[in-house]
C-alpha cells in the first residue's frame, strides 16, 4: 500500500487552457472599494471656490464649500466607520452628498453600505449618486447591478436601450455582449431573455446579436435556442472564433462540440482561441500526446502565450519528459517575471521546477526556484520545501528551525507544517519524535483526517497495531469517503496476514470510491494473494504495475510470480524495482526472506 505523492493535477492544466465557456458574467453589484479614496476634494477658503466646477467623466462636479461643520461631519462619519459604526458613517455622507450636491459623497455612501453588506442602503445611494451623475459609467454599471438583482427589470430597460442606441458602430457589438452579461445576474432569467430579445432586435445584421442570444439561451437552460442563435452568428461571420467557440460551448454531444472546433480549424488553421479551446478538449479526453503537439503550434504561432508553455510544462511533467517540462515552465517564469500578470501565479511551477531539480540531486537550483516563491499560494509549499531539501541533505536540526520559523495562519496551515515536520523526523528514523509533533498538533486539532492518518502511519511502522487501527476508524469516522484510510487499515491487516476477509471488504470499500487508484489494486492484489488466489492477485497486480510502474508494485507483482514458479519473471520485476529504487525495504526484505540476489 502507498499513498502517492503527486506534484501536479492534470485540473491544473486544465485552468490555465481557455474554457468552452461564455464570458463570465460581470458582478451584479460590485463589492466595496478596497480603499477609499478622499472622499471630497473641495478648496478650504471660508467661502465658495472660485472655481466653477470640476470635471470627472463628464459631469461637472458643484463648485462646494468646505465649511467647518462640514468637515467635522466627514471626519467624524470617517472615524465612525473605523469603529466599525457604519450606519453613522453612511448617514453623514448622505446627508452631506444631497447637502452639496457632490457625487463623489454619494458614491462614498454606497461604498460604506457595501461593505456592511447593507442593499437597500446601498441602493438608496446609487440612486442619488446617478442622479448627481447622470453621464456617469461607474454609477450606472452599480445602478444596474442593483436593478438587475431585483425581480423588476423594466426599469433597466430604457437605460440598456439608450446605451446601445447611443454606442458608436465600432464599439457596438462589444456593448450587445456586455448587456448579455449584465442581464445574466437577473435573478428571472426568462424575464431577462425576453429583455435581451427586445434590445438586440434593431441589430439583427450583427454576430455579436446572435452570440448574445445564443450565451443568453444557454444561461436559461434552452440549449436548443442556444445552438441556433449561435449558428446564425457563424453564418453572418464564418470565421467568427467567439461564434464558434460559443457552439462548441452550447452542444451537449461532446464529440459533436469537438468535430465543430475541428472543422473551424480546417478552414481557418490561424484561430489561436478555437485551437486553445480544441486542445482542452484533448486534455480532457486525456489525449495528451495530441494536446502536446497542438500546444506546440499554438506557442509557435504565438511566442508570447503563457497558457502554451505553462500547459505544455505540465504536459511534460504527466508524460515524464521532465527536461521538456523543465524547459517550458522556465519560460513561462521569466516571460512572467519580465511581464506580471495578476492573474496568473508562478508558484505552482516553481514548485515544480523545484521537485524536478530537487529529483536530480540538484539542491543548489531547487533552492534558487524555491527562493522565488515570495507570494501567491505557493508560499507556504515553498517553505516547507526548503526545509524538507535541508533535512534530505542530512541536517535535520536546520530543517526543524526551519519549520519552526514559519507563523502559518488557521488550522490548514498549522496542520501542514506539522505533518512536513513529523514526515522529515520519519525519514530520519525518529518515529517517536514525529508521533509526538503530530500528537500534539491533534491535541489542538483532534478531528484534523490528515493528522489523523499521518499519526496511523506512525503508529502503523511502530507495529502500534491498536493505536493505528483507532486513528483510522477514526478518520473514516469523520470522511466516510476517504478512500486512503479503508486501504491503510486493510493493507496493514493483509501485510500482517490477519483478519483477511476483513482486509478485503475494507479494501474493496476503497476501490470503490478510487476504483482507478493503482495503489489500491495494488493492496487487493496483495490481499488476494494472502488468501492463496493467485490468478486473480497476479491481474490486479499487473493492471496496476500498468497504470504506475511503482517498485513496491513491483516487490508484490514479484512476489505472486515467484510463489507461481515464474521465478525468471519476478526478477525481471524485482531489477526494474532495484534500478527505480535500490534503498526500498519492501524489495531488501522480500530477497532477504527468499534468498534471491538480484
Amino acid at each position: 500500500m502507498k499513498t502517492a505523492l503527486v506534484i501536479v493535477t492534470l485540473s491544473s492544466l486544465l485552468t490555465g487552457c481557455a474554457a468552452l465557456t461564455p464570458v463570465r458574467p460581470v458582478a451584479a453589484a460590485p463589492e466595496a472599494v478596497a480603499t477609499a479614496t478622499p472622499p471630497l476634494a473641495i478648496a478650504r477658503t471660508g467661502k465658495a471656490s472660485t472655481r466653477a466646477s470640476v470635471q470627472t467623466g463628464e459631469d461637472a462636479l458643484p463648485a462646494a464649500e468646505l465649511t467647518d461643520e462640514l468637515l467635522y461631519s466627514l471626519l467624524l462619519a470617517e472615524i465612525a466607520l473605523q469603529r466599525g459604526e457604519w450606519q453613522s458613517a453612511y448617514l453623514s455622507e448622505l446627508a452631506a452628498a444631497q447637502q452639496t450636491r457632490d457625487p463623489r459623497l454619494a458614491r462614498r455612501a454606497a461604498e460604506i453600505a457595501l461593505g456592511a453588506k447593507q442593499a437597500g442602503e446601498a441602493m438608496s445611494a446609487v440612486r442619488l449618486w446617478r442622479e448627481l451623475a447622470p453621464r456617469s459609467e461607474e454609477a450606472a454599471q452599480y445602478y444596474l447591478g442593483f436593478i438587475l438583482l431585483s425581480d423588476d427589470l423594466e426599469e433597466a430597460r430604457a437605460i440598456l436601450t439608450q446605451r446601445l442606441a447611443d454606442a458608436r458602430p465600432q464599439t457596438r457589438p462589444v456593448m450587445i455582449l456586455q448587456t448579455q452579461r449584465l442581464l445574466a445576474n437577473a435573478k428571472n432569467k426568462d424575464a431577462a431573455f425576453a429583455m435581451l430579445e427586445g434590445l438586440v432586435a434593431p441589430y439583427a445584421s450583427l454576430p455579436e446579436s446572435h452570440i448574445a442570444l445564443a450565451q443568453g439561451a444557454f444561461f436559461k437552460g434552452d440549449a436548443p435556442r442556444a445552438a441556433a442563435e449561435a449558428r446564425t452568428a457563424l453564418a453572418q461571420k464564418p470565421g467568427s472564433e467567439m461564434a464558434a467557440l460559443t457552439l462548441a460551448q452550447v452542444t451537449a454531444d461532446k464529440a459533436e462540440a469537438t468535430r465543430i472546433l475541428t472543422t473551424f480549424l480546417l478552414a481557418y488553421p490561424k484561430a489561436v482561441e478555437v485551437r486553445t479551446a480544441y486542445t482542452r478538449t484533448l486534455v480532457e479526453q486525456k489525449q495528451y500526446e495530441p494536446a502536446r503537439i497542438e500546444f506546440m503550434q499554438l506557442l509557435a504561432e504565438k511566442p508570447d502565450n503563457l497558457t502554451s508553455m505553462y500547459a505544455l510544462g505540465m504536459l511534460g511533467v504527466q508524460s515524464n519528459r521532465l527536461p521538456e517540462a523543465e524547459k517550458y515552465l522556465s519560460m513561462y517564469v521569466k516571460a512572467l517575471a519580465d511581464n506580471p500578470d495578476e492573474e496568473r501565479d508562478p508558484s505552482q511551477a516553481l514548485l515544480i521546477l523545484a521537485q524536478i531539480a530537487e529529483d536530480r540531486n540538484d539542491t543548489e537550483t531547487a533552492l534558487k526556484w524555491l527562493a522565488l516563491v515570495d507570494s501567491g499560494e505557493g508560499v507556504l509549499g515553498a517553505q516547507i520545501k526548503r526545509a524538507q531539501i535541508t533535512a534530505k541533505a542530512g541536517n535535520l536540526v536546520e530543517a526543524r528551525r526551519l519549520l519552526h520559523e514559519i507563523n502559518p495562519e488557521g488550522e490548514h496551515d498549522q496542520a501542514q507544517v506539522a505533518l512536513a515536520e513529523a514526515q522529515v523526523l520519519r525519514d530520519a528514523n525518529q518515529g517517536t519524535a514525529a508521533s509526538t509533533v503530530l500528537g500534539d498538533a491533534l491535541k489542538r486539532y483532534p478531528n484534523n483526517t490528515e493528522l489523523l492518518y499521518d499519526f496511523a502511519m506512525v503508529a502503523e511502522k511502530a507495529n502500534n497495531l491498536e493505536v493505528m487501527e483507532k486513528a483510522l476508524r477514526r478518520v473514516i469516522e469523520l470522511a466516510p469517503a476517504n478512500q486512503n484510510a479503508y486501504n491503510a487499515l486493510g493493507y496493514s491487516l493483509a501485510e500482517r496476514n490477519i483478519r483477511l476477509p476483513e482486509a478485503y471488504v475494507l479494501i474493496e470499500k476503497a476501490l470503490t470510491i478510487a476504483p482507478d487508484d493503482p495503489f489500491i489494486m495494488d493492496s487487493l492484489g496483495w490481499v488476494q494473494f494472502r488468501l492463496g488466489k493467485l490468478k486473480e492477485a497476479e491481474d490486479l497486480l499487473r493492471r496496476a504495475y500498468a497504470t504506475r510502474p511503482d517498485p513496491e508494485i513491483a516487490v508484490h507483482l514479484g512476489v505472486v510470480l515467484w510463489v507461481k514458479g515464474q521465478k525468471d519473471d519476478a526478477q525481471k520485476f524485482w531489477r526494474d524495482a532495484n534500478t527505480k529504487d535500490p534503498k526500498n525495504d519492501a524489495l531488501k526484505s522480500t530477497l532477504a526472506r527468499l534468498r534471491v540476489s538480484l
